[in-house]
């Protein structure tokens, strides 16, 4: 077992959409992609690196065709165990042979981009999800935002001076991962360059939690009416650019 699957086996993933915060990032990712759902008769969507089967249980229960690939085998088994229709496969993001090529409408990489630590590593997982969607498909990838990093894990939590020290921030303050992370933190500037390398076009990319994980505790006290107002106003700003940085994480929507 490695360090990827000994943090799941802790971590329980199946509740993190379901807490105000993970709320708020779900509504607003779902609204978007059903935009491009409403455009394709019968759609296949591959959900990659798929968690506990949070969005593809979501899409079994409203008929759409789904695969999901997830990396570790408590998530999986999670999933699984939903006895949802939803075809699913044990396997890496970096590695799809159990699929085939231009086979699907949409497909989403929702976690295999939070623990890419190298560029290679990014490149095979952004290949695989071009390889296996159609011409024309469209694909969502999701990124922490490295800003997130700074002022949460580093500011927030105390860590700033011991991560300067040890290197993991540069003198501009982007986050350095080591091989060993857990986790990759990633800018606009960073994303444009691996969508070059793959040879992908954005379509738009959005913030889908912008404020959320720095105010859990606002979101947690707030009244029904007011935490629905709160997940309308994050779906409204979500392209805003000068807001993008500010979200933990980030959702870029490409087309291949």
């Amino acid at each position: 077992m490695n360090n990827l699957e000994r943090f799941y086996e802790k971590f329980d993933e199946d509740k993190r959409l379901k807490r105000r915060h993970g709320e708020v990032e779900f509504f607003v990712t779902l609204e978007f992609i059903k935009k491009y759902l409403k455009r394709i008769d019968n759609p296949k969507i591959a959900d990659i690196g798929a968690g506990t089967g949070v969005y593809s249980e979501f899409f079994a229960d409203n008929c759409y065709d789904i695969t999901a690939v997830e990396y570790t085998k408590k998530n999986l088994q999670v999933l699984r165990s939903k006895q949802k229709n939803i075809k699913s496969f044990l396997g890496d993001a970096k590695n799809l042979s159990m699929l085939n090529n231009d086979t699907f409408d949409i497909t989403l990489v929702f976690g295999p981009m939070y623990h890419a630590t190298s560029l290679q590593d990014k490149q095979k997982i952004l290949k695989e999800a071009k390889r296996i969607t159609k011409q024309n498909g469209i694909i969502f990838v999701a990124y922490l935002t490295n800003d997130y990093a700074v002022v949460l894990h580093g500011f927030k939590d105390n860590n700033i001076l011991n991560a300067i020290k040890d290197g993991r921030l540069d003198s501009k303050f982007n986050v350095i991962s080591k091989s060993d992370d857990l986790f990759s933190y990633d800018s606009i500037r960073n994303i444009n360059k691996y969508n070059k390398m793959a040879g992908l076009k954005r379509v738009k990319i959005f913030a889908p939690d912008g404020p959320s994980d720095y105010m859990r505790d606002v979101l947690n006290a707030m009244d029904n009416q007011t935490f629905e107002v709160f997940k309308k106003y994050q779906l409204t700003v979500a392209e805003r650019k000068d807001l993008l940085g500010a979200s933990s994480h980030l959702v870029d929507i490409l087309k291949k």
